[in-house]
C-alpha cells in the first residue's frame, strides 16, 4: 500500500475530489495537458489554496511556473478514489427510484457496475430494470456473496428503509448510499451517504432568494459564484 494512502483524508476534501476528477477529465477531451491550481481553483469553484492542501493529501504539488499534469493527477485521483478497479453495486427497491438509477448509465461508465436489484413485491420480480433481472429480497446475501458487494443502494419508501439498510449489512455490504428521506441506525464501520434532494431544492431556493433579494435592492442579481458543492451538486 503506498503510504500516503495511510494518512487520512478530511472528509471535505473527499467530497470535493470528484469534482476536481470530473473537471480534470473534461480538460483531457479538450486536449489540456496541465493546469494550475489557479486554474483548477477558478472552475472548481474554490480558492487555490484549499485546491493545493487537498492535491497534497495526494502527495501531488505540482510544478512552479507549470502547474500540474493532468493525465497523473487524473491517474492520482482516480487511485485514491479506489476508481482503478470496479465496485458492484446492488440496489434494494424496483420502484420508480430504482429503475431509474438501474437504468442510469453512469453508474457502470464510472466502475460501479449494477450487480443486481431486490425488490420484496412478486409482481416486480423476475421484470428487467437496465438490462438486470429484478430478483426476490432472499436472494440478497446470494448477490452479494457471488459478485463481491460492498456497496448498497437504497432506493424503497421510507418506511421501508431501514429494514432495506438492516438487511444489506447482514448479507455484508459496508457502504450504503440512502435516498430515502429518513436517517438510517446502522453499526459502526458501515458508512452511509444520504442523498437528500428536498436539502438540494432548499439550498437552490436559498441562491434563488438571494438573487431575488439583490434585484430588488438595484444590484441587478450579481453575485459571487455558488462554491464547488452548489456548482456540481457534490454533497460534503
Amino acid at each position: 500500500m503506498p503510504p500516503h494512502r495511510a494518512r487520512r483524508i478530511p472528509e471535505a476534501t473527499v467530497a470535493r475530489l470528484p469534482v476536481y476528477l470530473q473537471i480534470l477529465v473534461e480538460q483531457t477531451e479538450l486536449g489540456v495537458e496541465s493546469i494550475s491550481s489557479d486554474g483548477l481553483a477558478e472552475l472548481g469553484g474554490v480558492n487555490a489554496a484549499k485546491v493545493r492542501k487537498d492535491l497534497s493529501y495526494l502527495g501531488s504539488y505540482g510544478t512552479r511556473g507549470v502547474g500540474y499534469e493532468v493525465d497523473y493527477l487524473v491517474y492520482q485521483i482516480r487511485r485514491e478514489l479506489g476508481l482503478d478497479h470496479d465496485w458492484p453495486v446492488v440496489i434494494v427497491g424496483a420502484g420508480n427510484l430504482g429503475q431509474a438509477l438501474a437504468g442510469y448509465g453512469g453508474f457502470n461508465d464510472r466502475g460501479f457496475p449494477v450487480a443486481g436489484i431486490v425488490d420484496i413485491d412478486d409482481a416486480k420480480v423476475d421484470t428487467l430494470v437496465g438490462g438486470v433481472r429484478v430478483r426476490p429480497m432472499s436472494e440478497l446475501s446470494q448477490i452479494v456473496a457471488s459478485r463481491n458487494v460492498s456497496i448498497g443502494v437504497v432506493a424503497t419508501p421510507p418506511a421501508s428503509a431501514q429494514d432495506a439498510a438492516d438487511r444489506l449489512v447482514k448479507a455484508g455490504v459496508t457502504s450504503i448510499l440512502n435516498f430515502a428521506p429518513v436517517l438510517l441506525s446502522v453499526p459502526v464501520g458501515v458508512t452511509v451517504r444520504k442523498v437528500d434532494m428536498a436539502v438540494e431544492l432548499q439550498i437552490l431556493s436559498y441562491h434563488e432568494q438571494r438573487r431575488a433579494s439583490a434585484a430588488a435592492a438595484g444590484t441587478g442579481g450579481q453575485l459571487h459564484a455558488v462554491p464547488d458543492e452548489g456548482r456540481r451538486g457534490v454533497s460534503a
